[in-house]
């Protein structure tokens, strides 16, 4: 028995300026499916949804629920309905906690809410302090939230933008466990995600998006995720080369009994971290979100102080209470977890969001920016690194999730540092794109750069790094050589089974 499609478009299109981003998309969602839509960054499928929750409007088609057609003028509209959304970059408030954000959307009063709240996440693996400030938890943390609020007001659709690209393994499996006792009380679920083998588990259809237009429709269950991944990129993909073993050189990045304590109640006290970082050498951190990740990087980056200068040291200069300009002054950089805010200005354009690192390039003369130059960076940068936008003038939070991480970490890494620190380079980004954004990282390491990566990907922390630590509740492991340990040791560490 065929089930009816709670959702159908025909004919959809929206364009941007001179930016076609669908093009007469016709997709039907049956009631009590699960439906992926595949794509690389850039291929419509964020905007897409965005027109199916009523945050924007199409130019062109007909949107049908459950076989009637309806106008969605805002989001409130597609809620009316029924359908509910997690979006790729959080519709959060930082001033407010949790609860107040979740009180925003559903309703109830506040001590009614943070009991749902921590009821639904100890059994879904969600856990989060329903009183914690927004402004205060991980990007990983955040996710939880937006997963929560929008499982609270119980929706008949529910679509979910990359859903899982910051929750750890453990929390995978029980958010799918929820998704399937959703989809059989007939919940029916749009599952955007570039993590190919999750849709195979998942999912019983996919629409296949490639430059805005539907190029195929297929039972993901039916193919490989190599053929998959062709299907979304129209080419052969491309390969990680072998990881070759280098000698490490001189030591580039040292922190030494590093102790911190919380910001916040809600924070994590980092307690006597130690870490080596030598040139050739690609070092990852693993750990589930919110074990301190937050605050480390923000120790390395500059923009906290260590108590102590000597507890980190860059190039052999003992760097704990420098700023973040000092630091870059010594051959740093970093690509933070936080893309839009942290990485990139939103209201500003590519060229502009260059010129806040790279400004020593050339682009800053007697006080006044060179254009030119910096407009030559930016293309070179989009050029290479492969980021689908119409030009440098294109504000950088008009670009897809994987496009802005594709800008952040080309700019970076133009700028050839000695130490290069990198949090979630591959969160959102489609398998071509992260494929190559792990090949630019061993070449780095190769050419001589030292790299401290943070990842809650664990495939690709063992697929390109040479040791691993494990961050748990501010506790930094000894170091794990890859080619010593497994997924299931590290694992451990990481729920702190072992010490």
């Amino acid at each position: 028995m065929t089930l009816p499609a709670i959702l159908s478009l025909s004919g959809i299109s929206k364009r941007y300026g001179t930016v076609q981003a669908n093009t007469s998309i016709d997709l039907s969602v049956k009631q009590g499916s699960i439906h992926a839509v595949l794509g690389e960054n850039g291929a419509g499928k964020s905007t897409l949804m965005k027109l199916i929750y009523g945050v924007e409007r199409p130019d062109e088609g007909i949107i049908r629920w459950n076989g009637k057609p309806v106008q969605l003028y805002r989001p409130s509209d597609a809620q009316a309905l029924g359908i509910g959304m997690v979006f790729q970059h959080f519709s959060l408030f930082e001033t407010l906690n949790v609860v107040q954000n979740v009180s925003l959307l559903v309703p109830g009063t506040l001590s009614e809410l943070s009991h749902k709240i921590s009821d639904l996440g100890s059994r879904f693996g969600l856990a989060v302090d329903p009183t914690a400030m927004v402004h205060t938890l991980s990007v990983g943390e955040r996710q939880r939230v937006e997963i929560i609020r929008c499982l609270l007001l119980d929706p008949k659709l529910l679509i979910l933008d990359e859903p899982t690209s910051v929750l750890p393994p453990q929390s995978v499996r029980l958010l799918f466990e929820t998704l399937r006792r959703l989809q059989a009380n007939g919940t029916a679920i749009l599952f955007i995600s570039h993590k190919l083998e999750e849709i195979r588990e998942l999912c019983d259809e996919a629409t296949v998006l490639r430059g805005g237009e539907v190029t195929g429709r297929v039972d993901p269950r039916a193919h490989d995720a190599r053929a998959l991944a062709q299907m979304m990129i129209g080419r052969e993909m491309p390969s990680l080369a072998a990881k070759n073993k280098k000698t490490p050189g001189d030591l580039r990045l040292q922190v030494k009994a590093l102790t911190h304590p919380r910001a916040t109640q809600f924070g994590t006290t980092l307690e006597a971290i130690n870490l080596n970082l030598h040139a050739r050498q690609l070092i990852g951190i693993a750990g589930i979100s919110g074990n301190g990740q937050q605050e480390l990087a923000a120790l390395i980056s500059g923009e906290l102080r260590a108590s102590h200068s000597d507890m980190i040291s860059i190039m052999g200069q003992s760097a704990g209470r420098m700023g973040p300009r000092e630091r870059r002054d010594l051959g740093f950089t970093c690509v933070p977890e936080e893309r839009l805010g942290r990485g990139a200005v939103p209201e500003m354009s590519l060229a502009d969001n260059s010129l806040l690192t790279a400004h020593r390039q050339g682009m800053v003369r007697a006080g006044f920016i060179k254009r030119q130059i910096e407009r030559a960076f930016t293309k070179r940068c989009i050029a290479e690194f492969d980021v689908r936008t119409p030009g440098p003038e294109t504000e950088a939070g008009a670009l897809s999730g994987g496009n802005l991480q594709k800008f952040i970490l080309g700019r970076e890494i133009m700028l050839s540092p000695d130490v290069m620190m990198v949090s979630q380079p591959t969160w959102g980004v489609d398998i071509g794109a992260a494929t190559a954004i792990r090949r630019r990282l061993l070449d780095m390491r190769d050419a001589g750069a030292a790299i401290l990566l943070i990842s809650e990907e664990l495939e690709e922390l063992f697929e390109i790094c040479d040791i691993l630590h494990v961050l748990h509740e501010g506790r930094l492991s000894a170091a794990l050589p890859v080619a010593e340990t497994s997924m299931e040791e590290v694992g451990a560490y990481m729920i702190g089974a072992v010490a």
